[in-house]
């Protein structure tokens, strides 16, 4: 058995087992919690105030958008803030990995039917790409600095040191694999164009030609991004305040389910169940893990295990109210935007294209045709037609 037949089929495995140990996962800590005790504590919450928070993760996302802006000023607040919402929306709903929703991200940031930058220049591929690489190199810097202040708030609480040093191993790994992200993009232009390869394998064939042709325009748009280093500050400094802003949200539904915990450690709370979403990426939807990462985290600060498996449904569930929406809209926008592809038009009145292998065959039947001619008259005499009648068969 080769090598890359065993890698092939460890691709098309591994999401669905990773997904059938998060169902697992899942299952069991629903029936530790068990279903009543989760539905009494959803009940406390009700309609108004589920559509409080939706409305709150609204306002996080346009932040987030805000701050893509702030590190790419290329594109315009209202397209970055569509396409931060597809990005999430595709993780948070569909069966694809974090990795799943950053490919379709892309797309939605050359959304529309004409799709420029704020300067009026065409949208293509290298800038799209560029744009999401740095937006993602921003939040990560400022989700480090999130779990940091995270940390500080959980340290001192009673079980708090079976998370503080794994973490702080994460934080570390993070902070080498960030840094070395960052290389890569200012310096690393043969990985560069080794992954626009990868990633153009596993995309439309109409779009990788487009992407794998463009990577030294994608290099420049990229060192281009990166030569503002005040503007991508400003992009990390507002991913922090939006992670914050995610705390306050978690505080918030804490207080609707009937747990009274201080907002710090809802920044405790937030903050480690990030970091450990973060390392299981791969699970598509983190299903299983988001869970365990609540319940285990509530009971260092009191919070009963159905209270903490409702706070993670609420979220699921306010992420699908978001997400559903916002793909169906997308679906709308590409459609649209591939009936308005430019065809060639064809008038009534206007003879038929020539297909292009008749208008290569044409002249060489010609030339055929008045050499057999001449030469009916003299085989000896060469003629300038007869150059182009030995250059005929090539062109066939």
């Amino acid at each position: 058995m080769s090598k890359r037949y065993v890698t092939k089929t460890l691709k098309k495995t591994l999401p669905v087992l990773l997904s059938l140990l998060g169902v697992a996962l899942f299952t069991f800590i629903a029936a530790k919690a068990g279903i009543h005790p989760v539905m009494e504590a959803l009940s406390k919450v009700g309609v108004g105030g589920f559509l409080l928070l939706a409305a709150c993760q609204l306002l996080i996302d346009m932040g987030l958008g805000i701050a893509w802006h702030a590190a790419v000023p290329l594109l315009s607040i209202r397209r970055l803030i569509g396409a931060r919402l597809v990005r999430d929306s595709a993780g948070a709903c569909l069966p694809f990995s974090q990795l799943g929703g950053m490919v379709i991200g892309v797309r939605a940031t050359l959304a529309g039917v004409n799709p420029r930058t704020v300067k009026g220049e065409e949208l293509h591929w290298p800038e799209g790409v560029a744009a999401n690489l740095v937006d993602i190199t921003t939040e990560v810097l400022g989700q480090i600095a999130f779990v940091v202040i995270a940390l500080l708030c959980l340290i001192g609480h009673h079980g708090a040191s079976k998370f503080v040093w794994p973490l702080i191993g994460g934080l570390l790994l993070l902070s080498l694999g960030i840094a070395g992200f960052i290389w890569t993009q200012h310096r690393g232009g043969t990985m560069v164009r080794k992954a626009a390869a990868f990633l153009g394998r596993h995309i439309a064939a109409e779009w990788r030609d487009s992407l794998i042709g463009n990577t030294e325009t994608f290099q420049l748009r990229l060192e281009s991004l990166w030569s503002r280093p005040d503007r991508i500050s400003l992009g990390a400094i507002c991913h922090l305040l939006c992670w914050m802003g995610g705390a306050a949200m978690t505080w918030l539904a804490l207080q609707l389910l009937g747990a009274h915990v201080g907002f710090f450690s809802s920044v405790a709370i937030e903050g480690v169940v990030c970091g450990i979403m973060s390392a299981g990426f791969l699970v598509p939807g983190a299903l299983g893990v988001q869970e365990a990462a609540y319940v285990a985290l509530g009971l260092i600060f009191g919070i009963d295990a159905e209270i903490s498996l409702s706070l993670s449904l609420l979220r699921r569930g306010r992420d699908i109210l978001i997400g559903i929406p916002v793909l169906l809209t997308w679906q709308v926008v590409e459609m649209r935007r591939l009936r308005h592809a430019p065809t060639a038009p064809v008038s009534k009145n206007s003879t038929a294209p020539v297909p292009a292998r008749k208008k290569v065959i044409s002249p060489a039947v010609t030339a055929l045709a008045g050499n057999i001619k001449k030469e009916a008259t003299s085989r000896d005499t060469k003629t300038s037609e007869d150059s182009s009648f030995a250059a005929a068969p090539r062109g066939l």
